[in-house]
């Protein structure tokens, strides 16, 4: 339960089964999450939401951590959701530009850990860093000739 949830913390994007039970319970065991959640459960679902579950170390579903945003959506079993998730992560590998995934990732970390202003300092060279490459002249011809882009990670 309680690596569970850091593990999930540290994903991007998160599906979990419909009859998924989460719990953060170290704080019943005399220590404290010290994986991350103090910091990373607070970011993602809200300081009073976080704060029910990490002082308390009591159960929740999976509901309630789709309704905090602990997770994006929900599946009907686990294999059910492994099956979305890999789906989800297909889309991403097969219809999106390999460099421009890295990038967004990359200026959405910066913000999350050091603020806008440092990923807003980010945006211009890596514009134009993405428009000198390979994939950005066929993400460019692509929308022109409306047909969906064959990008090569270059």
């Amino acid at each position: 339960m309680t690596l569970g949830i850091e593990l999930l913390l540290a994903a991007d994007i998160r599906v979990a089964a419909r009859d998924a039970r989460f719990a953060q319970y170290e704080i019943r065991r005399g220590i404290y999450p010290f994986g991350g959640a103090t910091f990373r459960f607070p970011r993602q679902a809200g300081w009073g939401d976080a704060m029910r579950w990490i002082l308390t170390g009591e159960e929740f579903d999976a509901a309630e951590a789709h309704r905090i945003g602990l997770v994006q959506e929900l599946a009907a079993d686990g294999p059910a959701a492994l099956a979305r998730a890999t789906d989800i992560a297909t889309l991403i590998a097969g219809k999106c530009a390999p460099l421009g995934v890295r990038t967004v990732l990359a200026s959405a970390h910066l913000a999350r850990e050091h603020g806008e202003s440092a990923a807003i300092e980010r945006l211009r060279p890596d514009i134009a860093r993405l428009f000198s490459t390979a994939d950005g002249a066929e993400g460019i011809q692509s929308f022109s000739e409306r047909r969906d882009a064959v990008f090569t990670g270059r």
